[in-house]
């Protein structure tokens, strides 16, 4: 017979954990989105010679591991007294590090238009924003989706560090409730469905909008 003393209390505080990784991963996503557009346009747009120090910066962040940023994040933002909550902190720094690797995201679904189809907007009379909206922005983001899902997703699942930052979210969670009631496969296969549970819907919703983009529909 199987026997736990996981209470229904500790499955809240599991749940409130799970909101905490949401919480982190909807604002990183959101603001490293906006981000990663403003920056794809412009190292589309100025060429890879003028957007070299841009393209550095970028690739510092990729190529850093995310847990040597968050703690040297925090560090930095103790040095300078800013006095940011480890939420603000864990929601910059993932923001930046979504940003690096959305802006190749959207650098690529920009760069996938033919150059032909911009051309024959242009001598349409569109200006560059008509170009850039009307044209290009529907056929980048059929090209983008698949790929910023997969980094939505990503950044998921990355959202479990900020516990280094003494945040607690879903990771965090289980592992308390691990030292406490020395009952670890079953409170971490609880906390895996629960990163599937929540995973689940953006992978479906991704799929849903690839396939009724699709070209051939």
């Amino acid at each position: 017979m199987f026997n736990t003393a996981l209470s229904w209390s500790d499955l809240v505080f599991l749940a409130h954990g799970a909101g905490m990784t949401l919480a982190v991963t909807a604002v990183s996503v959101a603001a490293g989105t906006v981000l990663g557009v403003l920056f794809g346009v412009i190292r589309f747009q100025l060429g890879p010679y003028w957007a070299a120090p841009l393209t550095f910066v970028l690739d510092v962040f990729r190529s850093v591991p995310l847990l040597i940023q968050l703690v040297l994040g925090n560090a930095l933002q103790s040095i300078m007294k800013l006095g940011w909550p480890p939420f603000t902190t864990s929601c910059v720094v993932l923001s930046l590090y979504t940003a690096a690797y959305c802006t190749e995201i959207v650098r690529g679904g920009i760069d996938s238009v033919p150059t032909t189809t911009r051309r024959a907007a242009r001598s349409l009379g569109m200006s560059w924003f008509q170009d850039m909206r009307y044209i290009v922005a529907p056929l980048a983001i059929r090209v983008s989706l698949p790929s910023w899902i997969g980094l939505t997703l990503g950044v998921m699942k990355d959202s479990a560090l900020v516990l280094w930052l003494g945040l607690i979210e879903l990771l965090r969670a289980s592992q308390i409730l691990v030292t406490r009631l020395q009952e670890p496969l079953f409170i971490l296969l609880i906390c895996g469905a629960i990163y599937f549970i929540i995973s689940l819907p953006i992978a479906r919703l991704g799929g849903y909008l690839e396939k009724r983009w699709s070209p051939n529909d």
